[in-house]
């Protein structure tokens, strides 16, 4: 399976992927392992916006000065193993958005740096009974 999606991954270009991922209703920030931020997905269309001048910084510089500890504290805990996701959430200008940090690990289990989703679930929250698919 997996090197069947990576004969049609190789086939994907930079700018499909990027679309792929500003397509998911959550925005991405890649952290590296250096706690540099790599990558962020939805430029100017995100909860807690990012700038292209973001990218290379420590991603400390990201965050209010008063949660800087707690972000430090999350990727130490990630870095070492000690979990694998951290998950938050908030109340911003009425909205519910949910915060998750995920370890991001080669497959020997090498720590390459931490995917941040945040994803306003406001909506999601109010969901009751089912929905199938195309029902209207």
């Amino acid at each position: 399976m997996e090197n069947l999606m990576l004969k049609y991954l190789t086939k994907i270009d930079y700018e499909i992927l990027q679309q792929i991922l500003d397509t998911l209703p959550v925005d991405i920030t890649f952290v590296d392992s250096e706690d540099r931020v790599a990558y962020f997905n939805k430029l100017g269309k995100r909860i807690f916006p990012r700038t292209p001048a973001a990218i290379g910084k420590p991603v400390q510089l990201c965050h209010p000065e008063k949660s800087i500890d707690r972000v430090n504290k999350v990727l130490s805990d990630l870095k070492s193993g000690k979990r694998d996701v951290a998950d938050f959430w908030i109340q911003q200008d009425g909205r519910f958005i949910h915060i998750r940090y995920f370890a991001v690990r080669d497959t020997e289990g090498k720590y390459l740096g931490c995917l941040e989703v945040s994803q306003d679930i406001t909506d999601i929250r109010k969901l009751q009974g089912e929905k199938r698919l195309l029902d209207d």
